[in-house]
């Protein structure tokens, strides 16, 4: 039903316009959260009888929803009711921004693919807390991803990032250190060694001084882009070693544009996600489980658009996966198919 009647109607909102679209599914969602009973209803019906333990966390299902989708954490009670056993929300900055101009969100639809140069568009850190605050309790696992504010200069990145653990702590079950956007000035210049090991130990500072306060301690996680050489991930993996991160997100969206180059939207800027990063999401998550034995947990995201694909991913040792792309050109009925799947 989602492919045939949801679907065509969700792409002629706005004339075509994806980020319409985006916006309109979000209030769907929204209203579906106030249902009473709907979202429990809709957990039994598309989510998983198989949870799992990772970084210290039980997820009710190792499916989650990326970060992208819901960056303001406005639907957050309905997200079971299409099967995710957890969401991340953002990424968020510290200071509220608008993002990049518009038409800034492309659906390549012969590939199952989105290029997307969204700029960190949220409402800001402080505004995400008082949001979570009215929620209280979810039910299941939230993660929360942060990033850089656009008007923050590079040298100055480690206070934002700060700013932002800071006034989202005790509301995130873990956090996700978004340093491989491709939609920020400089952001991935943070993946640097030396960058990077500043940013987590001041993060780590950060956690364990809230720690101290009386809340209890979060995993923290960095999510890479795909677009790094095996020689840079290794260092990458070492610096995070070495600051004690809880996981990796491997990975973000990717600005090579290889298996798409003959579409006529390839040429705008921005990162590429869906089907055609299936492949590098895959040999990146196995690199990483072989690199470092296993012993660093990694959620897999990137190309989920079948349930095989979210297998391959498990296969190359990832303990949790996530889905927004995938969410877009399938609707709901895959993450059942997802959960279904698993043994």
């Amino acid at each position: 039903m989602y492919r045939r009647v949801i679907r065509p109607v969700l792409y002629r909102l706005g004339r075509g316009d994806a980020e319409v679209a985006h916006e309109q599914t979000l209030k769907g969602m929204r209203l579906l959260g106030r249902i009473p009973g709907g979202p429990a209803l809709g957990s039994r019906l598309f989510g998983s009888a198989s949870p799992r333990s990772v970084f210290g966390l039980t997820f009710p299902s190792p499916v989650g929803l990326a970060a992208g989708m819901d960056k303001n954490g406005i639907a957050l009670r309905a997200w079971p009711a299409v099967g995710f056993g957890f969401v991340e929300v953002g990424t968020v900055t510290a200071h509220p921004q608008p993002g990049n101009e518009k038409p800034r969100l492309f659906r390549l639809v012969e590939h199952e693919a989105v290029i997307n140069r969204m700029g960190f568009n949220n409402l800001g850190s402080e505004a995400l807390a008082s949001r979570l605050n009215a929620y209280g309790s979810l039910g299941y696992p939230l993660g929360i991803s942060i990033g850089k504010s656009k008007v923050t200069p590079l040298e100055e990145a480690v206070d934002d990032y700060v700013t932002s653990l800071r006034r989202l702590y005790r509301y995130g079950d873990y956090f996700a250190v978004n340093i491989s956007s491709p939609n920020t000035p400089g952001l991935r210049s943070l993946q640097d060694a030396g960058h990077l090991r500043e940013l987590l130990a001041a993060l780590h500072t950060e956690a364990a001084s809230l720690t101290v306060a009386g809340l209890d301690p979060k995993p923290i996680l960095v999510k890479i882009a795909p677009d790094l050489t095996t020689s840079a991930i290794d260092e990458l993996l070492q610096v995070c070693t070495d600051e004690h991160v809880a996981g990796i997100i491997a990975t973000n969206t990717t600005i090579d544009r290889a298996g798409v180059s003959d579409h006529p939207l390839a040429r705008e800027t921005g990162g590429l996600s869906g089907r055609p990063v299936a492949e590098i999401a895959a040999k990146t998550v196995a690199h990483i489980h072989n690199e470092t034995g296993g012993a660093l947990p990694i959620i897999g995201v990137g190309g989920i658009v079948e349930p095989s694909d979210a297998t391959r991913l498990f296969d190359a040792g990832a303990s949790l996966v996530q889905v927004y792309t995938g969410l877009i050109y399938r609707g709901p009925g895959l993450i059942r198919a997802i959960n279904r799947s698993l043994p």
